[in-house]
């Protein structure tokens, strides 16, 4: 098991400290002990006395005045390792450095300066520091108008709000932050014997115009009912980034419910590739079904309710029933080929979750409707 570590945590109420730090807390197997601008002198000398490790995430990429970069940047970062020194305390230290550090701007000379601090504080004490250069972090509690693209398209489309964008063409290179937490988790569990760059990634690319795109789709998907492929890599982070910004009284919303005299019909998702959701309620004594299909397939999950499921094979004439009822996770599945209905068999309401492999097309049903007794 992991030892238990002191880590030190700079700039502890920013964007990225914030989920590193719920993260840590989450594992509960380190200590924590957060600073912040609040944090006085005396505090961060008490704070470093018996730390085993720092993550420094403090610095200025936004000031008012330009000399805020090195201020910020550079000459915390020198206090930072001063104090560690002067205490004979010295600890390894993990830097959120920037892809910036290459460029010959205000913010990218601040970072590098800070990097070559950091490293002289490495030759002189023998403990290896972890350089990570990061690039238009993004996700959940960041700060819309700031200094990321996607917060802040985020944060306006969750409150339908129009956003801006000059030249659609523009590359962007993303991270999300829960993959810079996971590898600031792994610098901290097994960390390299040598110091040095680190990468921290995976990192996506993709155009400002694909980006509103892709971020639009997430908005209409509440009307339209679909959803893209947001299980893994860019999608689901841009995904899980987006809803995080919706405001609370946007948490719900409805979709349509279609009722005749059998009981209501709900469809609530449609996948990109991998079918429908949907529910459906009958009345006591109450069938529906009564039809086959060519292709299409469906899986049935009664939640309230006893069901009568009965198959026939349009082929053949061979017959099968079953029962099943509410709290026996039991999916029932339809055939191709099979016609099939479902008779609400009991006293109470019928409910009945239903998946379909593809999702309803109005021009091309394969439905074919056919009762299963003759």
């Amino acid at each position: 098991m992991t030892s238990r570590k002191k880590i030190v945590v700079t700039g502890a109420d920013g964007f990225v400290a914030k989920n590193l730090r719920a993260r840590l807390r989450d594992l509960g197997h380190h200590e924590v002990r957060p600073v912040t601008r609040l944090t006085t002198s005396e505090q961060l000398v008490a704070t470093l006395s018996d730390a085993d490790l720092v993550i420094h995430l403090a610095g200025v990429n936004r000031p008012t005045d330009a000399g805020e970069f090195v201020t910020g940047n550079v000459d915390f970062t020198r206090t930072l390792c001063s104090l560690l020194i002067d205490g004979a305390h010295p600890v390894p230290i993990v830097y959120s450095s920037s892809t910036q550090a290459v460029l010959d701007n205000d913010y990218g000379r601040s970072k590098r300066a800070a990097e070559e601090v950091l490293l002289d504080y490495s030759a002189r004490t023998g403990v290896p520091v972890y350089l990570a250069r990061m690039t238009n972090v993004f996700g959940k509690w960041g700060r819309p108008h700031y200094n990321s693209a996607v917060n802040t398209f985020c944060y306006q489309l969750a409150r339908s709000q129009p956003i801006r964008i000059n030249d659609p063409s523009v590359p962007l290179r993303l991270l999300y932050v829960e993959d810079a937490v996971d590898a600031f988790v792994r610098l901290i569990d097994v960390p390299p014997s040598a110091g040095g760059y680190v990468d921290i990634g995976p990192i996506y690319d993709i155009t400002v115009g694909e980006l509103a795109t892709t971020l639009q789709g997430f908005v209409d998907g509440r009307d339209s009912l679909r959803i893209d492929r947001v299980g893994d890599g860019l999608a689901r982070a841009l995904y899980s980034t987006y809803v995080s910004y919706l405001p609370p009284e946007r948490f719900a919303y409805q979709v349509p419910s279609h009722r005749d005299v059998r009981g209501s019909f709900v469809e609530m998702l449609k996948t990109a590739d991998s079918g429908q959701f949907s529910y459906f309620t009958a009345g006591s004594g109450v069938t529906r079904g009564e039809h086959y299909h060519h292709t299409k397939t469906e899986k049935f999950l009664v939640v309230k309710g006893i069901a009568r499921f009965r198959f026939r094979n349009v082929d053949n004439g061979e017959s099968y029933e079953l029962t099943t009822q509410g709290g026996d996770p039991r999916i029932v599945e339809s055939i191709p080929g099979w016609a099939h209905n479902i008779t609400n068999v009991g006293d109470e309401e019928l409910v009945v979750m239903l998946w379909a492999n593809e999702v309803f097309d109005r021009s091309r049903p394969d439905t074919v409707a056919m009762k299963v007794v003759q």
